[in-house]
């Protein structure tokens, strides 16, 4: 099973894109056609949008399957690329890919089998087949939850030689477990509005929702479709999941020559910490000001505050970290060397 196309990330950034298939190809053959398809696949909804200019929930019907199939592909090939840093566990790893890449397929099948019918994929419980396709998604999603978990533990009593790359790889995969983890809070039941005409008679069509406080299908930010008017559950998802790629980026800068030389051992994994637990704060926070029914484009003074404060500790963890004198070598997480 190789891993040079990772352990040597330099190299890969001049690395041809057949190379980078032929890598992935030999390390997961089923990850790696979804991740394929993914892309293949990511012009059709464009087309759609002229094509079949349909409105499903407020927005073009085929926006949808174009930000889950840049979603899917990006999570499929970082996703990849943290389990080559698994040595040893070879079955493992690949169940793990496969899975997931099993999950992400019937994902994307369901979403754009919906919006061919005309109608939502997501908390749709209308007919006895949508039912059927949201019991499915959301069995989908709790096993994406799994096998990122079972990475997050993989990763973390993997030994790695370098420290600051090790708690890189290891706190981004839990940040965007708890990005997955916020779905959950969408499809745990009938909302306040949903239960309150429950509770009057009506049946329900839809049980869950992204929104908080409003209706889903208003006004939101382009693209995103995240609410302007209240809260969306979406926008914590989004970064939490994305945490995945951030925070690694950081423990890569971090372990460039030229911040080598700069800061020690222990400090730079000092900031790789202070950029992970921020990282998850922020996740936290904008799940808590959506629960509060508050739009993220409209944050009131007392989430202003709040996310100061957050900011501002990172700010003052960091300008200690680096004052720190010479033993702050001694911040060095231990493990990697045990």
């Amino acid at each position: 099973m190789s891993t040079h196309f990772i352990t040597q990330p330099d190299r890969t950034l001049f690395a041809g894109p057949m190379n980078l298939v032929r890598q992935a190809w030999s390390f997961n053959k089923v990850l790696t056609i979804a991740i394929l398809v993914f892309i293949v696949l990511l012009p059709l909804p464009l087309i759609g949008m002229i094509l079949d200019p349909k409105i499903i929930t407020g927005v073009n019907g085929w926006n949808k399957p174009l930000k889950f199939l840049i979603s899917a592909a990006v999570y499929g090939a970082t996703f990849l690329w943290l389990l080559t840093y698994i040595k040893g566990r070879r079955r493992w790893v690949q169940t793990v890919a496969n899975v997931t890449a099993v999950v992400l397929l019937i994902e994307i099948g369901l979403i754009v089998l919906q919006v061919v019918r005309n109608t939502t994929s997501h908390f749709n419980v209308s007919t006895p087949f949508d039912a059927a396709v949201f019991n499915v998604m959301g069995a989908a999603i709790t096993t994406l939850a799994v096998m990122n978990l079972v990475l997050a533990i993989l990763l973390l009593v993997q030994r790695m030689d370098d420290p600051v790359l090790a708690w890189g790889l290891r706190l981004g995969v839990l940040a965007s477990f708890v990005g997955i983890a916020v779905a959950f809070l969408m499809t745990a039941g009938p909302t306040p509005e949903q239960m309150a005409a429950l509770e009057a008679g009506a049946s329900l069509t839809t049980v869950g929702a992204h929104s908080v406080g409003v209706a889903d299908g208003g006004t939101g930010l382009p693209f995103l479709g995240w609410s302007t008017q209240g809260g969306d559950l979406r926008a914590p998802h989004f970064v939490g999941l994305h945490g995945m790629q951030v925070i690694p980026l950081l423990a890569w800068w971090l372990t460039r020559p030229a911040m080598q030389r700069r800061y020690r051992q222990g400090q730079r994994v000092a900031f790789v910490w202070i950029g992970g637990l921020t990282y998850m704060g922020a996740t936290a926070l904008l799940t808590w000001q959506a629960l509060r029914g508050q739009s993220v484009a409209a944050p009131d003074t007392l989430t202003m505050i709040v996310f100061c404060m957050l900011f501002g500790t990172a700010a003052l963890a960091t300008t200690i970290t680096i004052l720190l004198p010479a033993q702050s070598d001694r911040l060095t997480v231990t493990g990697e060397a045990s």
